[in-house]
């Protein structure tokens, strides 16, 4: 395969990765809004892509961080890149099947590590910048966003505890409005630049870029557009886990986790910690049930969803491994890698449509929701 060619091809799946994060992290800002009725889910999905593409032009420091930081990106080829991205498209595509929350950051470097690691050996991963800007921050941000999330609910109850509740929802479901864009917002600055660091480093290790350069302008246009797209189809099934899994959730709960949420993405970007929103907006909601009542929280949904994040690095790690050394054979090897990728991703689907999850059915818990006729 001529080398451009790859490249190219590399840069399509990058794209598409960006797309399946679109719609996996589409209940990091929406799910709460959706569930206590602030906005419709369509209408929910349309301002979350709006806000998505407004926030991929605010900063590059994350995706920075991903061309430069991870990696050596003088020891790896697009066909290592392509490994990796493929083994966080199918980990990504397996979650949401699932309804699982789980992170398409860590996925995506997962799949770079395993990847690389394979390829082109254990000195050619930094595990400096892996454990300061990757691990630290995957641990840290949902207990600061649901320590955050915890007194911002019992400070919003306590000074709305002798206002009308009928007149308390209405105001926090105006609140919710805003901070729910905020979180598209932060979201956009901090997962789309993802992909505009893996586009950045396959053009680096392709020398058409030289080392250490920011995205070129096309590369945060795509992006942007790449994850807006995939929001705006909406993650149902992930969107249903989150404001309907975790707790019962109250317009002043939504609000809190919705703020807290926004506050942690929007200071980890700043200084190019590339975390999980996923990991910020569940911590946030179950501070938020825990601020209201203790009880409110379903702990062994919780958990679930806390063995899938610590399984997501390891599991994309292996296939971006054996994805990439597949692709590193040559022609063969990648169309084989990119078959089974779509052969994945079929699958997912035709699973999917035996119990379809929709914008009409999302609020509904598993065991009464209905059919539908589209999901996503």
């Amino acid at each position: 395969m001529d080398l451009s060619l790859l490249v190219i091809v590399v840069i399509v799946t990058a794209l598409a990765f960006d797309f399946t994060n679109g719609f996996h992290d589409t209940a990091n800002a929406m799910a709460t809004s959706i569930a206590t009725g602030a906005l419709s889910p369509r209408v929910a999905v349309g301002v979350s892509a709006v806000f998505n593409l407004v926030g991929a032009f605010l900063s590059v420091q994350v995706a920075k961080t991903i061309s430069s930081g991870i990696v050596d990106e003088a020891k790896i080829n697009s066909a290592i890149i392509f490994g990796g991205l493929v083994g966080a498209i199918v980990w990504n595509l397996l979650t949401w099947l699932l309804g699982l929350p789980s992170s398409s950051s860590h996925a995506l470097f997962g799949g770079l590590i395993g990847a690389t690691w394979i390829a082109a050996g254990s000195d050619a991963v930094h595990f400096e910048t892996v454990l300061e800007k990757v691990i630290v921050p995957a641990l840290a941000s949902p207990i600061i966003a649901g320590v955050v999330a915890t007194l911002a609910t019992w400070v919003a109850y306590k000074i709305t505890e002798k206002s009308d509740k009928t007149e308390r929802a209405k105001g926090f479901k105006a609140g919710q409005i805003l901070s729910a864009s905020l979180v598209s917002l932060a979201h956009g600055t901090n997962d789309a630049q993802k992909t505009m660091g893996v586009i950045t480093l396959t053009l680096i290790a392709a020398g058409t870029l030289p080392a250490g350069s920011n995205p070129p302008l096309l590369v945060i246009l795509g992006s942007g557009l790449a994850i807006s797209l995939g929001t705006f189809l909406g993650g149902w099934r992930i969107i249903r886990t989150l404001g309907k899994g975790l707790t019962e959730i109250e317009t002043p709960q939504g609000f809190a986790a919705e703020a807290s949420a926004t506050a942690t993405i929007l200071a980890s970007t700043q200084v190019g910690f590339a975390l999980s929103t996923t990991h910020v907006a569940t911590g946030a909601i179950i501070g938020s049930g825990v601020g209201k009542r203790l009880s409110e929280v379903r702990w062994g949904v919780a958990g679930r969803m806390a063995l899938a994040w610590l399984f997501t690095l390891p599991a994309a790690a292996i296939v971006g491994a054996i994805a990439g050394r597949t692709a590193s054979l040559g022609n063969v090897g990648t169309v084989i890698v990119a078959v089974a990728a779509v052969v994945v991703a079929v699958g997912a689907y035709l699973l999917s449509r035996r119990q379809p999850v929709s914008a009409g059915n999302v609020n509904e818990m598993p065991s009464t929701s209905a059919p539908a006729t589209a999901s996503a």
